[in-house]
C-alpha cells in the first residue's frame, strides 16, 4: 500500500510541477528544486539530507551577484542571531578545547544555513514543492524502513545513518507532512494533497516505529498539542472525535500487532528500568543512559558556569568511571545522550542558554502566527514550531545536535521554513 501510495505522490508531483514550472522564474524554480530534495532525499540515499542543503548554499551566491533588496525585519535579524550565535560558541569553545578544525564542522553548518535562508527570501520556493519533499521523503523512509523491517528481517531499520537518527527524522517528516494539512486544504487539488500528506505521515511514523528509536515517541502529546493549536479549534467536533480515536486505535495496533517492535521496545525499556533501580545491571540501554546523566551531573557540579569542553568532559567521566561513581559503560561514548545536560556539562550554563535561544527564538516568533487566517501561513507557523518542539523531544535521549544528519536537517529545514513563512508576514 506504501509502495503504491509513492508512486501515486510522484504521479501527483509531476502533473503540478508540469502545470508551475512555465510561470516559475530560473531562479525561483532553483530554491523550489532545492527545497523539494532536501525532504525527498533526506533518508533514502547516503547523506541525502545534504543535498537541498547544498544546492541552497551554492545558490546563495547569486546573492551577491544581483544584489536582491531583501528588506529584512527584526524577525529575520533575530532567527539570524540565534544561528550565528549557536555556531559562534560552538566553534570558540572547538578552539578553547583544542579540537581543531574537526570540532568546527558541525557549528559552522549553522553560520552556512543563513545564507540559504537569505536565498529563500529573496527568491521564495513553491510551497507545493516544500509539502510534496517532505511527504515522499516521509514515504521513502517509511517505505524502506518497512522492507527492512519485515522483509530482510531486521531487528531495527536504520537506514544510511544511525539507527536513532533515522527514526527521529522520518518522525519529523511525517510529523511536517500533517503541519502542511492546513495548506492543503487551501489548494485546488485539496484531496490529492490531503492524501498524499496523510500517507506522508503515516509513513513518517511507521520509519520511526521500524526503528525502534523510542525517544522520537515520547513527545508525541506535544506535537499532538502543537497540532490542536494550530487546526483543532477550526474543526468540527466529529472530525476531532475521530482523529482522537484515530489515535488511539492507531497506538494500540501498533503496540500489539508484533511485527512493528512497539511492544518488544517499550518492555525493554520498562526491563532496562528496573534491572537498573534492582542495581542488577547499568549497562543496558535505558541503565547508561541513567549513568551517563549521573556523570555529567557530577561534572556540572564542579564546573557549572565555563563547563567542561569535549575533551574535558571525556576525561572527567573516565575519572568519574575509576573512582567508581558511575560504570565504566560511560567511558564509551563522547556525550551524556541528551542534548540539555550535554550542553550543560561541555559547555555551562551559557552553553546551555545559547541552545535554548536556538530552539526558543525561532518557535516564539513561528508561534505568532499559528492561528492565522491565512492557511498557507499558518501550515508554516504550526511546522516552523513543530520542528524545535521535536528536537526537544528527540534531545531527551539523544545528543542530535552532533550528528550530521541532525545539524543539517535542523539548520536547513529552519532556514527553508522561516524564508518562507518571513515573506508571507509582510504587508
Amino acid at each position: 500500500m506504501i509502495l503504491a501510495s509513492y508512486f501515486f505522490g510522484y504521479t501527483i508531483i509531476a502533473m503540478t510541477f508540469s502545470s508551475s514550472i512555465e510561470t516559475l522564474t530560473p531562479m525561483h524554480l532553483y530554491t523550489s528544486l532545492s527545497v523539494f530534495l532536501l525532504g525527498a532525499i533526506a533518508l533514502v540515499v547516503p547523506s541525502g539530507y545534504s543535498v537541498g542543503a547544498v544546492l541552497l548554499l551554492m545558490g546563495s551566491i547569486t546573492l551577491l551577484i544581483k544584489q536582491p533588496a531583501l528588506s529584512l525585519k527584526r524577525q529575520d535579524w533575530l532567527v539570524i542571531v540565534a544561528l550565528v550565535v549557536y555556531a559562534a560558541s560552538g566553534m570558540l569553545a572547538a578552539w578553547w578545547d583544542g579540537q581543531g578544525t574537526r570540532g568546527i564542522d558541525k557549528p559552522i553548518r549553522f553560520l552556512l544555513a543563513v545564507p540559504a535562508m537569505l536565498l529563500i527570501i529573496a527568491y521564495p520556493p513553491r510551497l507545493s514543492w516544500l509539502w510534496s519533499g517532505l511527504a515522499i521523503g516521509a514515504i521513502g523512509a517509511g517505505t524502506w524502513a518497512g522492507w527492512q523491517k519485515l522483509v530482510e528481517g531486521e531487528w531495527r531499520a536504520t537506514g544510511y545513518t544511525h539507527v536513532i537518527q533515522f527514526g527521529n527524522l522520518s518522525m519529523l517528516m511525517g510529523i511536517l507532512c500533517l503541519a502542511g494539512l492546513g495548506w492543503a486544504v487551501a489548494q485546488p487539488r485539496r484531496k490529492s494533497w490531503i492524501a498524499l500528506l496523510l500517507v506522508g505521515a503515516l509513513a513518517g511514523v511507521f520509519g520511526s516505529l521500524f526503528s525502534g528509536s523510542r525517544g522520537g515517541w515520547v513527545g508525541l502529546p506535544f506535537v499532538l498539542l502543537v497540532l490542536y493549536r494550530g487546526y483543532g479549534r477550526h474543526l468540527p467536533s466529529v472530525l476531532k472525535i475521530g482523529a482522537l480515536l484515530a489515535v488511539v486505535i492507531g497506538g494500540g495496533l501498533m503496540y500489539f500487532v508484533p511485527q512493528t517492535g512497539v511492544q518488544l521496545r517499550v518492555h525493554e525499556a520498562f526491563n532496562d528500568v528496573a534491572l537498573y533501580v534492582s542495581g542488577e545491571s547499568r549497562t543496558t540501554s535505558v541503565g547508561a543512559r541513567f549513568e551517563m546523566w549521573k556523570g555529567a551531573y557530577q561534572l556540572i557540579l564542579e564546573k557549572p558556569f565555563t563547563g567542561w569542553g569535549e575533551n574535558g568532559y571525556k576525561q572527567g567521566m573516565q575519572i568519574l568511571a575509576d573512582e567508581g561513581v558511575v560504570n565504566e559503560v560511560v567511558t564509551k561514548y563522547g556525550h551524556a545522550h541528551n542534548e540539555f545536560i550535554d550542553a550543560f556539562a561541555k559547555r555551562g550554563m551559557i552553553g546551555l542558554a545559547i541552545l535554548l535561544v536556538l530552539f526558543l527564538v525561532p518557535m516564539r516568533l513561528f508561534a505568532s502566527q499559528i492561528t492565522a487566517d491565512n492557511l498557507e501561513l499558518r501550515a508554516l507557523a504550526v511546522a516552523g514550531v513543530l520542528l524545535p518542539v521535536a528536537y526537544i523531544d528527540f534531545g531527551l535521549t539523544q545528543v542530535f545536535l552532533t550528528h550530521n544528519s541532525g545539524v543539517m536537517m535542523y539548520a536547513f529545514l529552519l532556514a527553508v521554513l522561516w524564508g518562507c513563512f518571513s515573506v508571507r508576514t509582510r504587508g
